[in-house]
């Protein structure tokens, strides 16, 4: 029985898990903290953190695990691919893609001048001043989650939203980005020897309030999105950044049906959309991506239709004990999961306005 160890122990890390569960498959995870339902869920957790090298490799190597990999994390994924590259273990990209992807700056360098690339520049001095056309996105360079991200309407905002993106940075500089007008998609997409042979593309639904922040992700009908354009875009900068083999997943705009990458990572996303993809069009991304890396199974995407599947987010600003009673609810649904207990503490995440739950139903 292959033993596989999971990075990070949040719901998204716990998907992984519990499927690997399902294929009979000996699962361990760790985290920083036992502060996730994948904790419980694993055969095996130890609290270490996922960036201390020497205690995950001594961990690998005690426990002799096979397979090293998470899901919906850009900082685990540059460390999978340094472990596993220095202990032989088997790994979708190297350790250099994984790092350029995590790092906004270098993502965007690499890519320069391909089609569906964004104008950037990189700044490390809250108080530099910037030559651009507003409105526009200022980021850490290296950060998830939407953590630190402001949309920034004047050269009042700059300042302190430059301030923002670098104190959430571990590298501390930010990105400042020129924003690209018309309607977000996220699209997830799978490469088999440098070819997109799996892609869907989703509606991307923020919240009006929180620019940026996801609220619903909707699988419709593909005919509505610029699908021909999309596929070329996402296969040439994964061309660009070696993503060969494995999950894509990226984040767009659409304007002026023009397709324009905003995040582009290699790994399976961060929000669950494996499920809405498994509810949509009989595809199981999540346990295909696993047949791959671990027995090296070529994959197979042959389906016939696709149903209008949404996953609507329950939101909640952080630091406060949760009321589940107090927060919209949907009565009909094909799914419905809960991160919290009645009257945890939500834990902050973006900060701002952070996810306790979700629902998937059919639209």
């Amino acid at each position: 029985m292959p033993k596989v160890l999971i990075m990070g122990v949040a719901p998204v890390q716990e998907d992984a898990i519990l499927k690997l569960k399902n294929l009979n498959i000996e699962t361990h995870a760790i985290a920083m903290k036992n502060d996730g339902p994948g904790a419980k869920s694993a055969d095996y957790f130890e609290e270490i953190n996922i960036i201390e090298q020497k205690k995950v490799e001594k961990y690998i190597i005690d426990n002799k695990i096979d397979v090293v990999y998470s899901v919906g994390s850009d900082i685990a994924m540059p460390e999978i691919s340094k472990i596993s590259q220095k202990l032989n273990l088997p790994h979708f990209v190297s350790y250099s893609t994984a790092y350029d992807c995590n790092h906004k700056e270098q993502m965007r360098e690499i890519t320069r001048g391909l089609i569906g690339s964004v104008d950037f520049k990189e700044v490390s001095d809250e108080n530099e001043k910037i030559k651009s056309n507003y409105p526009l996105f200022v980021k850490p360079t290296d950060s998830q989650g939407q953590r630190g991200i402001t949309f920034v309407e004047n050269e009042l905002t700059l300042k302190p939203a430059l301030k923002k993106a670098i104190s959430y940075s571990r590298d501390k500089k930010a990105i400042v980005e020129k924003y690209v007008d018309g309607y977000e998609i996220s699209v997830n997409g799978y490469m088999v020897d440098n070819v997109l042979e799996f892609c869907i593309v989703s509606e991307r639904v923020t919240w009006k309030e929180y620019p940026g922040l996801i609220h619903k992700h909707k699988i419709l009908d593909q005919k509505k999105f610029p699908l021909p354009k999309i596929k070329k875009v996402l296969n040439e900068f994964a061309t660009k950044l070696s993503i060969n083999n494995g999950p894509i997943y990226a984040q767009m705009k659409v304007e002026n049906n023009e397709p324009y990458i905003i995040e582009v990572t290699p790994r399976l996303d961060g929000c669950h959309m494996h499920k809405v993809i498994k509810y949509s069009t009989g595809i199981d991304l999540l346990q295909i991506t696993l047949n791959h890396l671990i027995y090296n199974k070529v994959p197979n995407f042959d389906f016939e239709n696709i149903n209008n599947v949404t996953l609507e987010f329950i939101c909640e600003h952080p630091n406060q004990k949760i009321d589940y009673n107090k927060l919209p609810k949907i009565e009909e649904y094909l799914e419905k999961y809960y991160y919290y207990n009645q009257g945890d503490l939500i834990r902050p995440v973006n900060g701002v306005y952070d996810k306790v739950g979700y629902y998937i139903y059919n639209e």
